[in-house]
């Protein structure tokens, strides 16, 4: 019962930190009339993905890499399929035409990458492992995915002129900067008390990264798009999931593997599969089937596909403990 509450508190303290990062980002934004894709991209991406930072780093540096690499696979599943497709539910998103030309490709390239990166015996290069090298190369990519977003706002005229919540610039900071220490505090009062709960339980390390773990990490930026979908700052809600995609793969990885090369374990190719789908699929999604949309019957189709993603992990769970 003691667990079931210090879980409810660190959700609670996970949506009201969501909350304030968003007005503070979407008011700072307004103030320098920076694009709020830009901000989605950036400041809330960034910031919601601080708790797969924090437990993706802890875990190299002790020698967990299946959760450090599971809470990256698991979180990328998570983000496109259960929260822009229950934020879609809620209000059916627009999909600016940079996203879907630029970032969501770049979002697939990344899954693309890390594929790669976790099967070299399949290219005759022996074990399957992130090694120091290719943690340089993935911080490479961020480097070049910074220098676009620093372009970006330099020549982006795609900013929506939306109502925000009227407050200065150092309120707005301060709304930001106590969100998310909400956000990372909340986080780990979350995932520290339901990893102990799911190991109790026999599961293995793979699994509960992939799922556990990657749900109370992604708990920010469910409650962050959530908001911003009933606030119809469609933009910030999208673009927080693509950029936080980006940022787990490309700098998470990146900053966990040079702590400590990051063997692939119990990871198998088909969450590598699917985490690669998941990108193609939002792709589709946004430049054939929903012309820029992400329609609430689309919303539905991808809540399901989470479904039986959970399902399939439960199986496996099984499997394991048998």
């Amino acid at each position: 019962m003691i667990s079931f509450l210090i879980l409810v508190l660190g959700l609670g303290m996970v949506v009201y930190g969501a909350n304030f990062l968003v007005d503070g980002s979407a008011s700072l934004a307004k103030s320098y009339k920076i694009p709020n894709i830009v901000i989605g991209l950036t400041v809330v991406a960034f910031g919601t993905s601080s708790p797969e930072l924090a437990i993706s780093a802890y875990s190299a540096y002790t020698g967990n890499s299946e959760i450090a690499v599971g809470n990256v696979v698991g979180s990328n599943i998570f983000n496109i399929f259960l929260i822009l497709g229950v934020a879609s539910i809620i209000y059916p998103l627009t999909i600016l035409k940079n996203t879907v030309l630029k970032e969501i490709p770049l979002s697939l390239l990344a899954a693309v990458v890390l594929y790669i990166m976790l099967n070299d015996s399949l290219f005759g290069n022996g074990e399957n492992i992130i090694t120091l090298g290719d943690s340089l190369i993935l911080l490479s990519f961020m480097a070049i995915f910074m220098y676009y977003l620093v372009h970006l706002m330099k020549t982006s005229g795609e900013n929506e002129d939306i109502p925000v919540k009227p407050m200065s610039r150092q309120i707005s900071l301060l709304y930001i900067s106590g969100g998310l220490t909400l956000l990372v505090v909340g986080g780990k009062i979350f995932v520290d008390n339901a990893v102990a709960l799911a190991l109790s339980f026999g599961m293995s390390e793979a699994i509960v990264g992939l799922t556990i773990v990657a749900a109370g990490t992604s708990l920010p930026e469910l409650a962050t798009s959530i908001a911003a979908a009933l606030k119809k700052n469609s933009d910030i809600a999208v673009g927080n999931i693509v950029g936080s995609n980006i940022f787990n793969i490309f700098f998470i990885l990146g900053v966990s593997g040079i702590i400590r090369p990051l063997p692939q374990g119990n990871i198998t190719n088909i969450d590598l599969y699917i985490c690669i789908a998941a990108s193609l699929i939002l792709m589709l999604s946004g430049y054939v089937m929903g012309k820029h949309k992400i329609t609430k019957t689309e919303g539905i189709i991808f809540v399901l596909l989470y479904i039986l993603y959970i399902s399939y992990q439960v199986q496996q769970s099984l499997n394991f403990n048998i």
